[in-house]
């Protein structure tokens, strides 16, 4: 918390935010839908690359501070693979701004010690958004603070036919396919954020309630934030409420919370007791 604490001023709503967070039980894993670009524009009677354009300016800002936070993985979904059917310019568009904020970004990634990666069918992005990309994550390999997943021609029913696909070629490679069982363990293995924890809080921006085909496998137990604002719109302090709505979460991952298992507990101990 401290390394956030340097770049916020006293009595700020994001001070005033920040004092309240627990640092002891922040998420390890944040995923975000960024949502809501399109209607950004709309609502100010601009062409919707215009939002495009203004939701670099939040990327920057979620990364640094997830960074500051020492939060371990940050995920956000930047095209899907349904985003395909957009028109050609706004496409074209979405990848040239790929390749601005990566080249503006480098020095800070560095100067943070964040660890870029990309998530998805990146092999069919356009070869100069894919040049980049291969380039920054790269180079900022050998960091060890916050790894950074962008989440490029990406679906999540996709991701779980590449695993399987990817783990049936091994096993073909290593002449065992006819005794391959596919497990939760192997699964996880395989997945594209392997290795890392699973997303502890899902954040949605617009305001949709649904989660669009996004880390399907991964988002089992997480918790999920909508907020009505517009990704453009999404600064320090909508993360910090959201996180600070998650530390309010009882996650019990099918169980019993700690109180409902004491209750249990001593209900299970008076039973027990024989009636005199």
């Amino acid at each position: 918390m401290q390394e956030l604490f340097r770049v916020l001023d006293p009595g700020t709503e994001d001070w005033a935010l920040a004092r309240q967070i627990d640092a002891s039980r922040l998420p390890a894993h944040v995923a975000i839908i960024m949502d809501g670009n399109g209607r950004w524009a709309k609502r100010r009677f601009l062409p919707r690359v215009a939002g495009h354009k203004a939701g670099i300016d939040s990327v920057r800002t979620i990364m640094e501070t997830a960074a500051r936070l020492r939060i371990e993985a940050l995920t956000l979904y930047a095209f899907s693979t349904e985003n395909w059917k957009r028109p050609k310019s706004e496409i074209d568009t979405l990848f040239r701004l790929l390749r601005f904020f990566l080249r503006q970004e480098l020095a800070t990634m560095m100067e943070q010690n964040i660890q870029l990666n990309a998530i998805g069918r990146i092999e069919d992005l356009p070869e100069g958004a894919r040049e980049e990309l291969h380039r920054v994550i790269a180079l900022t390999a050998g960091n060890t603070g916050l790894k950074v997943n962008l989440a490029l021609n990406y679906s999540g029913r996709a991701d779980l036919v590449d695993a399987v696909n990817r783990l049936i070629e091994e096993a073909r490679a290593q002449g065992r396919l006819g005794s391959l069982e596919v497990s939760e363990a192997t699964l996880d293995g395989a997945v594209s954020t392997a290795g890392l924890p699973d997303p502890d809080l899902l954040i949605r921006t617009s305001g949709e309630m649904r989660i669009s085909n996004f880390l399907l496998w991964q988002i089992a137990y997480a918790e999920i934030y909508v907020t009505e604002t517009y990704w453009p719109d999404f600064r320090r302090a909508d993360l910090l409420r959201a996180l600070l709505d998650y530390q309010k979460r009882d996650r019990r991952f099918g169980g019993l919370s700690a109180l409902e298992r004491a209750q249990t507990e001593e209900s299970n101990a008076e039973e027990a007791v024989p009636a005199r």
